[in-house]
């Protein structure tokens, strides 16, 4: 049985260091840099995202069965793609089933020219309600298949039951006013338990859409740390929860750190009509 040691490769090649053309790009060259919110230092950098690296993230460890406890989570199962900060009339979902979103139209130009066949997006889109609706859109990929038999694999392919019991995010607030840290806490549990899910499933594309407007708790703390948003970072970092000794350690499939963002740094869009996948109505962060 694979496990989750049986993993993408974490380290695809340095996108900074390869060449603009465009027969030679990477197909995420542009999807990194090309968004609303660009790539800004991991310390010192304002509105914008960097990868925060995964040892900040304490996970279950090898043991955690038999001695609850975690360990430093280490490389990412897949490798960043961007990020997205959106802005609409109405709710945006399933973002990547859109034919204007940057990151699906940059894969599939490659796929186009014979290149990136085998790649693969992973998105996590936080819908924020408003008079005016946000999504902050999280994507990660790999270049190759994610493997059937290992844990994020038995994700995506899951079904409803075992998508609702595993998936989680773990939090961090790396910069912000008392107050927040305070709300939130220093190290941000995942308040969104009682947010409404819905899955999106593509040909080479699997899409989260967290809907904060539906939980009164999420909701008010989140509208907290926006209130103060341009002096607040956090780090965000998604996880399958591993519930079998085989699953062990757990491995974030991703992470981003929200560097002190502002709200008028929005893409706007217009929102057309798009079905909704399969909805979840648990997303659970707390471990004991």
């Amino acid at each position: 049985m694979m496990t989750t040691h049986d993993r993408v490769n974490p380290n695809p090649p340095a996108i900074a260091a390869m060449s603009t053309t465009a027969s030679s790009a990477h197909w995420t060259s542009d999807a990194v840099h090309g968004g609303s919110l660009r790539p800004v230092d991991l310390d010192s950098g304002t509105n914008g995202w960097a990868s925060p690296p995964g040892d900040l993230f304490l996970l279950r460890s090898s043991n955690y069965f038999t001695k609850r406890q975690k360990a430093p989570s280490g490389d990412y199962l897949l490798a960043p793609a961007g990020m997205d900060w959106l802005k609409s009339q109405s709710k945006l979902d399933n973002v990547l089933a859109r034919p204007d979103n940057r990151v699906g139209q940059a894969l599939r130009k490659a796929q186009a020219q014979g290149r990136a066949r085998k790649s693969f997006i992973f998105a996590v889109n936080l819908q924020v309600p408003g008079k005016e609706h946000h999504s902050a859109v999280f994507y990660f990929f790999t270049d190759e298949p994610v493997p059937s038999g290992s844990l994020l694999g038995r994700f995506i392919e899951g079904d409803d039951a075992f998508q609702n019991q595993r998936f989680k995010l773990v939090n961090r607030i790396v910069k912000g006013p008392w107050i927040v840290k305070k709300r939130w806490g220093i190290t941000a549990p995942a308040y969104w338990g009682s947010s409404d899910v819905y899955y999106h499933r593509g040909p080479n594309y699997f899409e989260i859409d967290v809907d904060i407007g539906s939980s009164a708790i999420a909701n008010a703390i989140l509208r907290l740390a926006l209130g103060y948003v341009t002096s607040v970072t956090i780090d965000m970092g998604f996880v399958v929860e591993a519930q079998a000794e085989e699953e062990l350690p757990e491995r974030l499939i991703g992470a981003v750190r929200v560097c002190q963002m502002e709200m008028s740094a929005a893409t706007v869009l217009d929102a057309p009509n798009a079905p909704r996948g399969n909805k979840v109505n648990h997303l659970s962060g707390n471990d004991e």
